[in-house]
Parts: C-alpha cells; sequence; structure tokens
C-alpha cells in the first residue's frame, strides 16, 4: 500500500503505478445479483442456457457496468492517505470496454497516479484503471476514476 502524507507525497507518484489487485472470480452469482440490482436481465448476462448455445464461448458475461463498478473494492488498499477523514468518488472519464468478462473469469485491477491536486481542503487524485482479466491480452474496462480525499481538521 502506498502511504500519502501530502499533495507533494501524491504528486511524486504521478506516473507511478499505485496498485495492483487480487484476482477477482466473477461468477454467475455476482453477475445476477447485479441484474438484479440495476434491472438490466438482458440475457447474454443471466441467461446461461442461451448462452451455452449462441455466445462465441458459450458463457454469459458480466455487465460491463459491473465491471467498472468492481473498481472501488479492487483498489481500495491501494493508498493510504494520513488524517484521512473520508474519501469520495468523485468522477470517470474516459470510461472504455474492449473485452468482455465471461461467467467465470478472474479480474484484477491495475492503477497508475495520473494526476494529483488540491480541490479546496481536499486532495483530488485520478488514476487510469486499468481492470485486466486472466490470460487475456485484452483488458476488459480502463478508465480515469477521480477520488476525493479529505482530512481530518
Amino acid at each position: 500500500m502506498r502511504q500519502i502524507k501530502s499533495v507533494d507525497d501524491a504528486k511524486a507518484m504521478i506516473g507511478e503505478e499505485i496498485g495492483l489487485s487480487d484476482w477477482a472470480v466473477i461468477d454467475q452469482n455476482r453477475i445476477d445479483q447485479f441484474a438484479e440490482a440495476t434491472a438490466d436481465y438482458q440475457w447474454i448476462h443471466v441467461d446461461t442456457e442461451r448462452a451455452a448455445r449462441e455466445m462465441p464461448d458459450g458463457k454469459t458475461i458480466a455487465h460491463g457496468y459491473m465491471t467498472l463498478s468492481l473498481i472501488p473494492a479492487l483498489t481500495k488498499n491501494f493508498i493510504d492517505v494520513a488524517n484521512l477523514s473520508r474519501a469520495i468518488n468523485f468522477g470517470a472519464n474516459k470510461v472504455r470496454f474492449y473485452a468482455p468478462v465471461m461467467s467465470g473469469a478472474r479480474v484484477r485491477a491495475r492503477a497508475t497516479l495520473l494526476q494529483a491536486r488540491r480541490r479546496g481542503g481536499a486532495l483530488l487524485l485520478t488514476s487510469e484503471v486499468r481492470i485486466e482479466i486472466e490470460g487475456e491480452r485484452k483488458p476488459a474496462c480502463v478508465a480515469e476514476i477521480l477520488g476525493m480525499y479529505f482530512f481530518d481538521e
């Protein structure tokens, strides 16, 4: 875990990889739970029998936005900001989905710090996060993620 004690510490990390997560399994139950939470029941995600017949690899695929939504959990241990009172997701830029995540696949996150700056009394970090699929050359998703870190007074 990378330590950040000041804005200058963060700026010194710009261009560096700040974390690589463990692999996480994306199983059908997890995909079904996301479908339930978002009311997105498109058959390519939830109908395993039809996918076995009609999908190129015979498997369902995770929702693209499910892949994106994994980023906070996969990256939560990448940095440790000193005197942190709270952190919030501030946004995402340049989100692209390059490859589908098949049911049963394992994914991980890799992040590189792109920008660090003060925003009011907080630290705003922009990182490129790549969601990699085990055994695949192309990433599932690449996005610039903005995180806002607020300090204890």
